[in-house]
């Protein structure tokens, strides 16, 4: 057997172009804006911002970043949230992870607005995921693990899914969405015991722990589904949490790494703005400028 590769780098231009289109198509013109909030000076998180906003250019969503310093205090980044929460051309906020040690990421997620929080992370929004409540705002990542799954055409329902890894960020929320399409999950993490027995008694193995080639061929079982999110740099190379050519010949599908969770994360992320706008919207809680459009970099905003 040789596992057929999710090409996530394809489906996410396909999940760009739809979006694209619906937001060329609306006829109010209005333009959804996505504020990002970057501190300190991580490459990582720079290029990470670099391709949200040109994803977001192209697909016609407004993208502002609001750079700090390394040394900005919490209390300081808690009023630069409170006021993109009052600011009515924005539609969406999302905090660059992660944060400087001295500032409470929690905290500052929690701060952000429940319908301005198109990461998912605000509490009140991971609690609605947990409640199978469908206006929850649910994380991009996990968002995008499901749409790369529905692509292979395998029925969700009843497969046993096996999670590596228990962030807030992915592991938790994957397992809340796949639970709510009705998989059996299980989530291990560093301390599970017997971890690679487990893994081979997945269905669907998503592998989420920021280990290079932690998963071998012979912890999955044949014909198995690989999602892997993780994005590490051994020898100057990325690769995933999965030594992805020794499973080729277990599963039946797999992501690489890069081109496969990280697209979709984007994607997913651009599709969350654009939904949070269309609501704010039907609630009466997007301002036009005098110009007549909402997002617009008119000098009078």
């Amino acid at each position: 057997m040789t596992a057929k590769i999710i090409d996530g780098k394809l489906i996410a231009a396909q999940e760009r172009d739809e979006l694209s289109q619906k937001i060329a198509a609306d006829e109010s013109e209005d333009m959804p804006v996505l504020a990002v909030v970057l501190v300190g000076n991580n490459d990582a998180s720079r290029i990470y911002v670099r391709n949200k906003k040109k994803a977001a250019a192209e697909v016609g969503i407004g993208c502002e970043v609001l750079e700090f310093a390394e040394s900005i205090g919490e209390n300081a980044l808690l009023e630069v949230i409170d006021e993109l929460n009052d600011n009515p051309h924005i539609n969406g906020i999302i905090v660059q992870l992660p944060l400087p040690s001295h500032i409470n990421s929690l905290r500052v997620l929690s701060k952000i607005r429940p319908d301005k929080d198109v990461d998912g992370f605000n509490p009140y929004n991971a609690g609605l995921l947990a409640c199978r409540e469908p206006e929850a705002i649910v994380s991009a990542t996990p968002r995008g693990i499901l749409k790369l799954l529905e692509t292979t055409g395998i029925k969700l329902v009843g497969k046993h899914v096996v999670i590596i890894g228990r962030s807030n960020i992915v592991g938790r929320p994957v397992a809340m969405l796949l639970l709510n399409q009705d998989c059996t999950v299980s989530i291990t993490h560093s301390k599970t015991e017997n971890l690679p027995e487990i893994v081979y008694q997945a269905d669907i193995v998503v592998a989420a722990c920021g280990q290079p080639k932690l998963v071998k061929k012979d912890w999955i079982k044949d014909g198995a589904v690989v999602i892997d999110v993780g994005i590490n740099r051994v020898d100057g190379k990325l690769c995933g949490d999965v030594d992805f050519d020794d499973v080729l010949e277990k599963a039946s599908f797999v992501t690489p790494v890069p081109g496969g969770v990280g697209p979709m994360t984007v994607a997913m992320l651009l599709k969350n703005t654009y939904e949070a706008f269309q609501k704010q919207r039907l609630n009466g809680n997007v301002h036009k400028c005098s110009c007549g459009k909402n997002g617009c970099h008119c000098e009078h905003r």
